[in-house]
């Protein structure tokens, strides 16, 4: 034990000095002690002196540095698999009761020695002792991952894993493990022998179409055991078939992809079934049948190109903005174009040298955004010739201090790569508040002339790309990667950011169009006053309607300038929602309609991977066990000599005020000596 103070060892003198001056003031001036025994007076003496100059020294801020031994034991991880597959099989109820009550006795027992930790898992890990079995996916890697993540340095004796081995999300738990550094010993669940089915695997669709567009839909159907047999596959919307196709099953194991084109037809969420005709053989027929959802556009944003002349920058733009489904370009000359420009959600002006006075004035009156190529920026209605000036080859370099919209990683780091393009000597000023995508280098020195800039002037969003041959970029893009994906990226992250109307509604409710039935319905609204600054002063509701016309009703949470809401998982099906908020004598409000999807993860394969929790146990040094063998599991983790307790040793400092003795001692001398001063009279 050692004591540490920040003061000069000489203050720790000057405590007891302290203590001898007020012991003195008392005892040696005070002469009606002299006739009392030098016990008695010494005692009172010693009580006083200790007792002050003890609590001197706690004003000092006096630690003690001591060595502190702690044994850990070792932790057991227990986690069972309470994903739906589990009681698939015959065995159901026995899992459900027996087993239950067996894993409880066996945490129990294993409790008086282990310090033992119990879970839960499905789509992710929970701390619970106790199972429903009603989980919608497996995610194993994602157990052993939350398990190095907050058991990192610990004692962890072993990893006990219940489940049937059967995973639907993540990766494959072998590759997660590596990094556990314990035994891990399984017990093996469900049912191993494979029944006759015919199920739908995999459905591949769009999440985005257009009204009066076909999309492409992809059905993968398996079945097994249940060859020449003949099921029909069919489309359905609201009940009626749209599509329908016979699939002959030439094989035991067999697999196919049928293909079919549907047509946007309706706006908005638009829900489909695929069925599968039923076969009296099949053994699992709820994997028969399975929903998707798409999100049905009612049109698209109208993007206009209008040139001095054709040019191929202006392919390389319009390619770029088609690689999204987003967009609809349409290219006219600018003298020939005579259409009213309010339609179109941004105009690209390339090259041009004057502007007709029809375009300009509506420009303003519409206050619409303009992408501007190969030119002088400062004003956008007024251009100046690219090769009014002397000019020269310029490459790009992108800047980190860019925040207007985000570009990938790859896309960043290949822009200094791109070809040089032919710049202006020299620009005009910057309209104020610019934003600077990417400057020029010229040779080698890089300068602060801009290349790629964009600015916002009363709400109205400017772009500039100062340089002539942009489509040199594409053309590089695709010689070293094979395809223009980067490229595509940069056109298509400059249009959606100019093209992009402010919302200057007051009231906003935001939240996700369509969710799966594990997670929960989160919302969140923002309030404005008449002068666009954000508040929380009302309160905001929300009521949430079902198909069946139930209804729930909420008030959100408000955080700083924001409100927020979650409502939690909900059932799969379609979902209205109503929020409203009354600001002064304004009311508002916002709807809409969400789709909840069912996951039916669990029901398309039953079939229990035992093969996959052996290679877990026999890579990790563990072992597998059977829902039977708690018994034979409990003797293997006493018997295992790596399982053991550790005891480690660690430097603490503690602050002598905090200690409780040091204050009782105090207390005690100050009480005794009054004690004897009562006793004797003297006070």
């Amino acid at each position: 034990m050692e004591f540490i103070s920040n003061y000069p060892w000489y203050y720790t003198l000057l405590c007891l000095v302290a203590g001898f001056i007020f012991t003195a003031m008392l005892y040696f001036r005070d002469k009606h002690y002299s006739d009392r025994s030098s016990l008695f007076r010494y005692s009172l003496i010693g009580f006083r002196f200790l007792s002050i100059s003890l609590i001197a020294l706690l004003l000092m801020d006096i630690f003690i540095k001591q060595l502190v031994n702690e044994t850990e034991k070792p932790i057991i991880i227990i986690t069972q698999d309470n994903s739906s597959s589990i009681v698939a099989g015959k065995d159901s109820n026995e899992l459900k009761t027996n087993y239950c009550s067996n894993l409880s006795s066996f945490i129990t027992h294993i409790k008086e020695k282990y310090d033992v930790k119990s879970y839960q898992f499905d789509s992710e890990l929970k701390p619970s002792d106790s199972f429903n079995f009603k989980g919608k996916e497996s995610d194993i890697s994602n157990l052993f991952l939350d398990i190095e993540n907050n058991y990192a340095n610990k004692n962890i004796g072993a990893i006990i894993l219940a489940s049937d081995g059967i995973y639907n999300k993540g990766n494959n738990p072998l590759y997660q493990i590596k990094n556990i550094n314990a035994p891990i010993y399984t017990i093996a669940l469900g049912d191993t022998l494979p029944l006759k089915d015919v199920r739908i695997q995999t459905i591949n669709h769009n999440q985005v179409a257009y009204l009066g567009n076909s999309f492409p839909l992809e059905v993968v159907l398996n079945a097994t055991d249940l060859k020449d047999k003949k099921v029909s596959v069919d489309i359905s919307y609201h009940g009626k078939i749209l599509k329908s196709e016979s699939v002959f099953i030439n094989s035991n194991n067999f697999n196919t992809t049928i293909n079919y084109v549907l047509d946007a037809n309706q706006p908005g969420i638009q829900k489909y079934t695929v069925t599968v005709s039923q076969l009296d053989e099949d053994k699992n027929k709820q994997n028969n049948i399975q929903s998707f959802v798409i999100d049905v556009i009612d049109n698209r944003e109208k993007i206009l190109i209008l040139a001095n002349a054709p040019h191929p920058d202006i392919a390389a733009i319009e390619q770029g903005i088609s690689s999204s489904q987003t967009y609809e370009v349409e290219t006219a000359l600018m003298n020939d174009f005579s259409k009213p420009l309010k339609p179109y959600s941004l105009i690209i002006i390339h090259q041009v040298t004057s502007i007709p006075q029809r375009i300009s004035n509506e420009l303003k009156a519409n206050n619409q955004s303009v992408f501007f190529i190969g030119g002088n920026y400062s004003d956008i209605t007024k251009p100046k010739s690219l090769f009014s000036n002397k000019s020269n080859d310029v490459e790009g370099v992108y800047q980190k201090d860019f925040s207007l919209f985000t570009l990938s990683d790859g896309l960043k780091n290949y822009i200094k790569n791109f070809p040089a393009v032919i710049c202006p000597l020299k620009n005009n000023p910057l309209p104020n508040g610019s934003n600077i995508l990417m400057t020029q280098k010229i040779g080698v020195v890089e300068t602060d002339e801009p290349l790629m800039v964009f600015s916002e002037i009363n709400g109205i969003k400017h772009g500039s790309f100062i340089g002539d041959g942009i489509w040199r970029w594409r053309m590089r893009d695709y010689a070293e990667h094979g395809n223009h994906n980067l490229f595509n990226e940069l056109i298509s992250k400059t249009v959606q950011y100019l093209s992009v109307k402010a919302d200057k509604s007051f009231f906003r409710v935001f939240t996700k169009k369509i969710i799966n039935e594990n997670e929960p319905i989160d919302f969140t609204a923002e309030v404005y006053n008449q002068s666009y600054e954000l508040t929380t002063e009302p309160d905001v509701t929300l009521s949430l309607k079902d198909e069946k016309n139930k209804l729930y009703n909420y008030t959100f949470n408000k955080k700083q300038t924001m409100y927020q809401l979650s409502a939690g998982q909900f059932p799969a099906g379609e979902y209205q929602y109503e929020a409203k908020v009354k600001y002064g004598d304004k009311f508002y409000s916002k709807s809409g309609i969400i789709i909840i999807k069912e996951i039916v993860s669990e029901q398309i394969n039953t079939v229990a991977n035992h093969q996959l929790l052996f290679q877990l146990s026999k890579q990790s040094g563990g072992k597998l066990f059977y829902k039977n063998q708690f018994n034979e599991l409990e003797k293997n983790i006493l018997d295992n000599d790596s399982i053991k307790s550790i005891t480690y040793s660690h430097k603490q400092l503690t602050d002598l005020v905090s200690l409780k003795w040091v204050f009782f001692i105090i207390l005690a001398l100050l009480s005794l000596e009054w004690f004897l001063r009562k006793y004797n009279g003297k006070l």
